[in-house]
């Protein structure tokens, strides 16, 4: 039977580092960690999103401000938001809640925020640092992975890394943060997807298998090595009668008959998610930090 990644512990631990972290340096500079959010539209996994990390900001004695706009918001409403946070001194980390409205390219509101600012990890400047294996903001999801890696004792270093999922959020940056010739990364990573003919011939190879493409169960026992580790990044919410609410969350692994061939998984709900807004406290006292220097 599987070890349980305790993703929730995991997240506990951190938010007390970083609550102790930033007490200290209110005490010894007066300097508050600030962070800025901006939510467009009415989504509702949105709203949720940023409520659930003005209360991390808010346990962990951080200044957060949320800046709310309308769905029908210009793409020039947003830029002009990011550029007052940009030169606002009492905010280092700018976090613009995706997705926006389609009327609004991302990728140019992303590249507005001030690389110093972007405690997300997803200017280009930030990426092309991962890329090369110099000191960051690593984007939030991937960061709380290693995190858990870290604090599990589970190496990386020499071991065979099949990620399934190559988005810019999660697949290409954990990839690259694990391929670095650096402590708890020296990974041989392979990066797989929906386009291969047969996955499983990709995934029954890996030491450490990385899930994050957003299909519900799509990762089965059969295509699992026996004994490896099986992080889940996917939470998609499905049907369910039996539940008071109509519905759950699941992953993108077959939680149950993976965990019977699995050495050690991540559940969900209590697995990545809950290390993601841990990371993003943490880098957004990092950035606060670097704004002394």
């Amino acid at each position: 039977m599987a070890i349980i990644l305790d993703g929730k512990k995991i997240a506990d631990e951190i938010r007390i580092e970083v609550k102790t972290a930033a007490a200290h340096l209110k005490t010894t500079t007066g300097l508050v960690p600030g962070l800025a959010f901006i939510l467009v539209g009415e989504n509702p996994a949105s709203q949720s999103y940023v409520k659930s990390k003005g209360i991390a900001c808010d346990d962990a004695g951080f200044h957060s401000v949320t800046e709310r706009l309308p769905a029908s918001a210009s793409e020039a409403d947003v830029l002009s938001l990011i550029d007052a946070f940009n030169r606002d001194v009492k905010i280092h980390g700018i976090l613009v809640q995706l997705p926006l409205p389609a009327h609004i390219d991302e990728q140019r509101v992303i590249e507005a925020i001030d690389p110093s600012k972007d405690v997300d990890g997803f200017h280009p400047a930030n990426i092309g640092r991962v890329m090369i294996g110099m000191d960051t903001f690593y984007p939030c999801t991937p960061a709380g992975i290693l995190e858990i890696l870290k604090r599990y004792d589970i190496n990386p270093s020499g071991k065979h890394v099949v990620v399934v999922g190559r988005s810019n959020i999660v697949g290409k940056p954990i990839a690259n943060m694990l391929v670095q010739k650096k402590e708890w990364c020296n990974a041989i990573v392979t990066i797989a997807h929906t386009a291969a003919k047969d996955l499983a011939s990709f995934t029954r190879q890996a030491d450490i298998l990385i899930a994050a493409v957003g299909k519900p169960g799509m990762i089965t026992a059969d295509m699992v090595k026996p004994g490896a580790v099986v992080i889940d990044v996917g939470i998609n919410r499905i049907a369910d009668p039996s539940s008071k609410t109509g519905s759950r969350l699941v992953g993108d692994v077959d939680y149950e008959p993976v965990k019977a061939v699995a050495g050690a998984i991540t559940p969900v709900p209590g697995g990545v998610g809950r290390t993601t807004i841990a990371m993003l406290l943490v880098n957004t006292l990092k950035a606060a930090v670097m704004s002394q220097r």
